[in-house]
């Protein structure tokens, strides 16, 4: 028979917190009473205030300074990154994908190193070779992208890029599944690609960030 499983004093505490500061108790950049004061008020002890304020700094909500005190730096506990990726809207997520890589593009073609140049064509090659079956078509597609990202030598910004990968994937795998006319494979399409790794090659990072954006930006509106 499974036990009831009761919930640590610190754990209540922290959440007892994150109420008083979702209320308006405290406002952002404010800072708390001291431990002798909210012990007393959440019925703990200190060293459970101390407990509970590690929690909520550690869920990005508290700020401990040594020597100045506690203070607010969040009115709630921010949005875990999948979890708002997955209620995001598809579009709204290409849309995103737009502005980061657009500047990707761009800062590839500035700093891109000839090893990143051959992984960027090599990944347009395979891409290439696979506009026939959906699934391989969606992930060389996305290979060719992130290749670009990489070149930007930006690791936020390719870990963005990395984060919207699965939420992208299901949804273009979708809708090349039910809209089998769509251009994702055309001679069309993947020449706007070809164009997009030669505006790299030749450090054109204006041209680069265009042709980015302008493919993420007609995707998106024929998702819409």
């Amino acid at each position: 028979m499974a036990q009831i499983q009761r919930t640590p004093l610190a754990d209540q505490a922290a959440e007892a917190l994150l109420d008083r500061v979702r209320a308006g108790e405290w406002q952002l950049g404010a800072k708390l009473p001291g431990e002798t004061t909210l012990g007393p008020q959440l019925g703990v002890g200190r060293s459970t205030v101390r407990e509970a304020i590690r929690q909520l700094a550690g869920r990005g909500v508290l700020s401990s300074r040594q020597g100045a005190g506690v203070f607010v730096v969040a009115l709630d506990v921010p949005d875990d990154w999948d979890a708002v990726l997955r209620r995001s809207d598809i579009v709204a997520v290409i849309e995103a994908r737009a502005a980061i890589e657009g500047e990707a593009a761009a800062l590839a073609a500035v700093r891109r190193t000839p090893a990143d140049l051959r992984a960027i064509r090599r990944a347009l090659r395979e891409r290439a070779r696979h506009r026939s079956v959906i699934e391989d078509h969606v992930d060389t597609d996305t290979a060719f992208h992130r290749s670009i990202v990489a070149a930007a030598h930006n690791p936020i910004l390719l870990e963005f890029f990395d984060g919207f990968t699965p939420r992208l994937r299901q949804a273009m795998l979708e809708m090349l599944r039910t809209r089998p006319g769509f251009a994702g494979g055309s001679d069309e399409d993947h020449a706007a690609h070809e164009r997009l790794a030669e505006a790299i090659a030749g450090r054109d990072a204006e041209t680069a960030s265009s042709l980015s954006r302008s493919h993420l930006v007609a995707l998106a509106a024929a998702l819409g």
